[in-house]
């Protein structure tokens, strides 16, 4: 009997419904079971009030009848809480039977949903497309398949020509309307059928336009490998928030992708090896509230990015080995405090990325190891306090760095060890208070650096050890209050320094221990009303050196130790009496 009691127990294993017992084998059991069960407690009973009985003087016997009744009036609780027992047991095999006709009529929903889905004509599709997301919504077990589903329709081979093969009659907007079905579950988040944490995937799907726009994603959504040609894909005014997202792979092709006004909050989104070509994708007015963008190693081709008026507070955007040729790259009045954006050996070749009016606070800007061929970098009235913008090992070939009109307080740019051959860096106009700028170890062949028109107060520039073969380094009409520009054992075989027309007013011009072999420096018209001029221990064996027509009004300038030897030309001005020439 225990065997097959076993048996029967094994077998009921995995069923909603148990097999019952039979009622021969039930009824006997049951009678033992309230007999055994009436005896013990017709004891114990008569066992307490005897012992109360003991208790009393004068001791009153027990009656039999208070015995009885106190074992009935349990026995009858007893068979209260098993009536109650055995009526939730009905209730629940009745709910399982009922959620087990909700099952297989939800099953018959989704088979159904899957066949219309599949159809050939497009009006059924989008029935389908609707029964599909209805019976999500009745199904939480099951809403992550009927999601999967709906993306995996999306995944398929699609022909967007009308005469490409494999074209189909009504496709796009099936298409176009299972986008919208996700967008309209992805917009309210504390709806009880919202989508948002749910996972999406659209690797390799092709967009040619859609709609995601204020969409809410918090868990893993997949672009891998996504194209998106044509047309105009939204993500305006989009959420993403813990979760990731990812566009690895991903091609921009002549379309128009926006996520104007985007919020990317705790998140990371990769655009690792995108590829951006002839397309133009919006990011203006996003904000990166501690989030993660990886355009590592993304291509742009004559594509445009803007970032305009974005906000990077203690964000991270890394484009680090990106390639930009051609095309526009923009950050203009962006807010970078606090972040970090990378460029590190980025490729630059006739693109123009501009960071016009941007705002630096405590942020740094990485373009190490960067390569620019033609094209042009702008900083054009930019804003720096206490940033830091490094262009060390860079390599600049025709390239344009822009920096007029900006302002640094206690900023510093760092051009260390950089490869100067062609084009521009422009600082004219700019206003450095406190702030560093860092040439050291430099080599310059063709370049100019211009500071024409600068004021600098109470800051730093350095050449120190830089390499001068070629082009010049301008500092026309600037004025110096307070700064330090340091050539330290800088070397000069070609190429012109030119300080013009400068005010020096305190502070002090660097030379010691440079080396001169055909360069030119000249200070023609400059005004001394403080400061130092050093060229202590300065080795001059060809090129000029110039001071004429300078106007002495105060501060020095410093030739002890230097040699003179060959064919250099020094035309001290009004410095011959100071120095006994």
């Amino acid at each position: 009997m225990a065997i097959s009691l076993r048996r029967r127990r094994e077998a009921a294993q995995g069923r909603y419904t148990p097999e019952l017992w039979s009622f021969w084998i039930v009824a006997p059991l049951a009678l033992v079971a309230v007999g055994a069960l009436s005896l013990v407690l017709y004891h114990y009973a008569y066992e307490l009030l005897a012992h109360a009985a003991d208790a009393q003087r004068p001791r009153k016997p027990v009656d039999v009848n208070d015995v009885i009744k106190t074992t009935v009036t349990v026995l009858t609780l007893t068979g209260a809480v098993l009536a109650g027992v055995y009526a939730y047991r009905k209730q629940r095999i009745a709910e399982g039977d009922a959620h087990r006709a909700d099952a297989s009529q939800l099953a018959d929903r989704y088979t159904t949903a899957a066949e219309q889905l599949g159809h050939e004509q497009a009006a059924v599709r989008l029935a389908g497309v609707y029964a599909l997301a209805r019976l999500a919504d009745d199904w939480e077990e099951q809403r992550q398949v009927c999601i999967d589903v709906l993306c995996a329709y999306l995944r398929m081979p699609y022909q967007p020509v009308p005469e490409g093969e494999g074209h189909k009659v009504g496709e796009r907007e099936v298409r176009l309307t299972i986008i919208s079905v996700i967008r309209d579950h992805l917009r309210n988040p504390a709806a009880t059928t919202a989508w948002c944490t749910y996972a999406l995937d659209f690797t390799g799907t092709t967009f040619d336009g859609g709609d995601l726009s204020q969409s809410c994603f918090r868990g893993e959504v997949y672009f891998t490998g996504a194209e998106f040609s044509d047309g105009e894909v939204h993500f305006t005014g989009a959420e993403f928030s813990d979760g990731e997202v990812h566009f690895t792979g991903a091609k921009f092709r002549g379309g128009k992708v926006h996520f104007t006004g985007a919020k990317f909050s705790g998140s990371t989104v990769h655009f690792t090896s995108a590829k951006f070509s002839g397309s133009e994708v919006s990011f203006a007015y996003t904000t990166y509230g501690g989030s993660e963008v990886d355009f590592t190693k993304a291509k742009f081709s004559g594509s445009t990015v803007y970032f305009t008026s974005s906000d990077f507070s203690g964000s991270t955007v890394d484009f680090s080995g990106a390639e930009f040729s051609g095309g526009e790259f923009s950050f203009t009045s962006a807010d970078v405090s606090g972040g970090e954006l990378y460029f590190t050996s980025a490729k630059f070749n006739g693109s123009k990325v501009d960071f016009s009016d941007a705002e630096f606070s405590g942020g740094e800007l990485y373009f190490t190891g960067a390569e620019f061929s033609d094209g042009e970098v702008s900083f054009t009235s930019a804003k720096f306090s206490g940033s830091t913008v490094y262009f060390t090992n860079a390599k600049f070939n025709g390239s344009k760095v822009d920096l007029r009109y900006a302002e640094f307080s206690g900023g510093k740019v760092n051009f260390g060890a950089a490869e100067f051959t062609g084009g521009e860096v422009d600082f004219r106009g700019v206003e450095l208070s406190d702030g560093k700028v860092y040439y050291g170890y430099a080599e310059f062949s063709g370049s100019k650096i211009n500071f024409g028109t600068a004021r600098l107060s109470g800051s730093e520039v350095y050449f120190d050890r830089a390499e001068f073969s070629g082009g010049e380094v301008n500092f026309a009409r600037a004025e110096f209050s307070g700064s330090r520009i340091n050539f330290t054992r800088a070397l000069f075989s070609g190429g012109e320094v030119n300080f013009d027309c400068a005010e020096f007013s305190a502070g002090e011009v660097n030379f010691t221990r440079t080396t001169y072999n055909g360069s030119k420096v000249s200070f023609d018209r400059t005004t001394y009303s403080g400061g130092k001029v050093n060229f202590a221990g300065a080795v001059f064996s060809d090129g000029e050196v110039s001071f004429a027509h300078a106007m002495l009004q105060g501060g020095e300038v410093d030739f002890s130790d230097a040699t003179c030897d060959g064919g250099v030309v020094l035309d001290m001005g009004p410095f011959r009496q100071a120095l006994g020439a």
